[in-house]
């Protein structure tokens, strides 16, 4: 997501950056290099010239021009104006940690009622499920959803599918009928919810190819039968200004109160991301990076604007790092790394959790200095992983234990199972055993010797 946005706004700032000093000329240069990146990521004409004129001004009242280390502060200050652009930094610390300006309100007394809206087409069923797996594993929520979408073919099946998976109760008159009443049946599913004592209840509305009366009727009557205490709007981040003109539109039929960004992984502009808020006045509160039901998370717009700007994204690392933690594994793979018992089934482990975080390139994207450009010129394979994993589980539990016993014929075995070749095996056991040494030598105390290990592993 982003990359072409965070490319060309690199390269803006990569003039001012080599710059000893700034001139006021070299400030209206950089306004310009930054106005076409914006342009180009398709974000809109008013607010890409609101952007610039705002940065301008900042630049100038911060006594950029003939100041010292003048590339930085330029690049704070547009970090700073890229997080106020897509909803502004979290708030002060309080007792609870930081906070969002787009936070989830939960009611006092449950259950919650949170109304999906957005056109069809735009990932809303899918972006419920996703929501509703997020309450139950990051809020400890049991979530029920209503099937209201009584228009498009199979999608209440749908929705039970997806809301099975995401681990919620689906509430549904099953298969539509034209005597079939959204209205009603979101009734009903409140019912059920207060019944059940579901924590909260999500009411997947119908959506249309394009905004009308009759949708924006709909769902001001579901909204006048259910009361949520919020309404999210789902959009397709890849169909860029599009996006904004609907939000647009549904903020002056339906008042939402935040943005479900969904496809945001498919979309390398990132226009929509950066105009939604300033057109609608409306966070977005969450975005969909993926199609598995996992790829949901909380939108940051300070960590995002991080990111767009090279400097990746360690509190999102760290986050999805400990989603994947477990206290008694650390404390076992300690153990044996100190006694050098650590075995491929052991490496399997660590390599099975970091690929739960997400795909390498997302992750390597949070890490500072790999961003854009730098990220792009690495050649990142998802498929050399899937030929350890295949090499490592071609493998007998004696051989994973001792890697040393992996000779001759073992090999050829190996590499026909996994369907590899023996070049491939004798790397991993190689580059496995070069591990091996050099984790012995940090558990003595000793400082590996990283030359001598990369010469010997080739």
């Amino acid at each position: 997501m982003f990359d072409s946005l965070a490319e060309k706004l690199q390269g803006a700032l990569a003039g001012v950056r080599n710059h000893g000093t700034l001139t006021e000329g070299d400030i209206d240069g950089a306004m310009r290099e930054i106005r076409l990146a914006l342009l180009e990521a398709d974000v809109n004409f008013k607010v890409v010239k609101q952007f610039t004129a705002q940065l301008k001004e900042r630049c100038m009242g911060a006594g950029v021009v003939g100041g010292l280390n003048p590339g930085q502060q330029v690049v704070k200050l547009v970090g700073e104006q890229l997080t106020e652009l897509m909803g502004g930094p979290p708030t002060p610390p309080t007792s609870a940690g930081y906070e969002s300006p787009s936070t989830l309100s939960f009611a006092p007394k449950p259950p919650t009622v949170i109304l999906m809206a957005g056109l069809q087409g735009s990932g809303k069923t899918t972006a419920t499920a996703k929501l509703a797996r997020y309450l139950r594993e990051e809020h400890s929520c049991t979530v029920a959803v209503a099937a209201c979408d009584v228009y498009r073919p199979a999608a209440v099946e749908q929705l039970v599918k997806v809301g099975g998976q995401a681990g919620a109760e689906v509430y549904h008159r099953g298969p539509p009928t034209p005597d079939h009443d959204p209205v009603e049946i979101a009734e009903w599913a409140l019912g059920r919810a207060h019944e059940d004592g579901k924590d909260v209840l999500i009411v997947d509305t119908s959506g249309r190819l394009h905004v009308d009366e009759e949708l924006m009727d709909e769902l001001v009557r579901i909204r006048g039968a259910v009361k949520p205490h919020m309404v999210l709007l789902v959009v397709d981040a890849m169909t860029g200004q599009d996006a904004v003109d609907v939000a647009e539109q549904f903020a002056q039929a339906v008042k939402f109160d935040g943005v479900v960004m969904s496809k945001l992984d498919g979309d390398s502009r990132g226009g929509a991301a950066l105009s939604v808020k300033a057109v609608t006045g409306k966070p977005i509160m969450f975005a969909s990076t993926g199609e598995k039901l996992e790829q949901f998370e909380r939108f940051h717009p300070d960590r995002m604007a991080q990111r767009i700007l090279g400097m990746g994204d360690v509190m999102s690392l760290i986050e999805q790092a400990e989603r994947q933690f477990d206290e008694g594994e650390a404390v076992e793979l300690e153990r044996k790394l100190r006694r050098n018992e650590f075995g491929l089934d052991d490496f399997l482990a660590q390599l099975k959790m970091i690929r739960k975080m997400g795909p390498l390139n997302s992750l390597l994207g949070m890490i500072p200095g790999l961003g854009g450009a730098q990220l792009s010129n690495m050649k990142v394979d998802e498929r050399e992983l899937d030929r350890i994993q295949a090499m490592i589980l071609a493998m007998t539990p004696e051989e994973r234990r001792k890697p040393e016993l992996i000779k001759g014929s073992r090999r050829l075995r190996i590499a026909r199972g996994s369907g590899t070749n023996v070049q491939q095996v004798n790397r991993l056991v190689k580059q496995f055993g070069q591990m091996n040494k050099m984790m012995r030598q940090v558990g003595r105390g000793k400082a590996p010797d990283i030359g001598a290990l990369m010469r010997n592993a080739r």
